[in-house]
């Protein structure tokens, strides 16, 4: 698609949410469209989850970049986003053709946003298994992402979690903007984030997701 700056789109979320799940999910579906993508990870200590990705064979090795952030990973992201931006110059220089950059954060809590100095929209994705009343606790995360994705629906039976009630108040808490519900296992709403990904991001003009499954909220 030539040269040019990549677009780039941050994935945050509490530990165990399900990002990495989401860009697994993500990243096949992005090549299948011709969309050049390349992946920054971010952990506290180590490179986990990129080295995951790298494992899972989804992409070249080297279109996924680990970063360190210690123990503080919102900085990374937000106040000083100076590591991540080395690491994106890295791969806009090897790989001039990147049409996009998933930036994965560090799992962290509901007050996780991303600086838009560093990504041009991000999404914020939280687990049925937390509880059904994430929605109503109205961290920065949830409430100012462009998207938020509310992961693993089809646990809701086993943990108790009322699945309607979280519909309820993501809509009252998110209005007027997106929610996804999504089972990263199955791939069920992968689509939905997909075609939110071509009209944000790609401005490809994709058909909207179905109301059942994004909602303006």
């Amino acid at each position: 698609m030539g040269t040019h700056s990549a677009a780039r789109l941050g994935i945050g979320g509490p530990v165990g949410s399900g990002k990495t799940a989401l860009i697994e999910n993500l990243v096949p579906r992005l090549i299948a469209a011709a969309v050049e993508v390349a992946v920054v990870t971010n952990d506290l200590l180590t490179q986990e989850d990129a080295e995951r990705l790298r494992k899972g064979c989804l992409l070249p090795p080297e279109r996924i970049r680990g970063v360190e952030t210690g123990s503080c990973p919102h900085t990374a992201i937000r106040e000083d986003p100076t590591m991540n931006l080395m690491a994106i110059s890295e791969l806009e220089a090897v790989f001039p053709e990147l049409d996009l950059i998933l930036v994965e954060s560090g799992g962290d809590n509901l007050a996780s946003t991303f600086s838009y100095d560093l990504v041009d929209a991000y999404i914020f994705v939280i687990d049925v298994g937390a509880g059904d009343d994430i929605p109503r606790k109205r961290g920065p995360g949830f409430q100012q992402a462009d998207l938020v994705v509310i992961n693993k629906i089809d646990i809701a039976p086993y943990v108790g979690a009322d699945l309607d009630l979280i519909r309820q108040e993501a809509a009252t808490r998110r209005y007027p903007k997106p929610v996804i519900y999504t089972n990263c296992k199955t791939g069920q709403g992968v689509e939905e984030v997909m075609a939110f990904i071509s009209q944000t991001l790609l401005f490809q003009a994709d058909p909207a997701p179905t109301a059942t499954s994004l909602q303006s909220c």
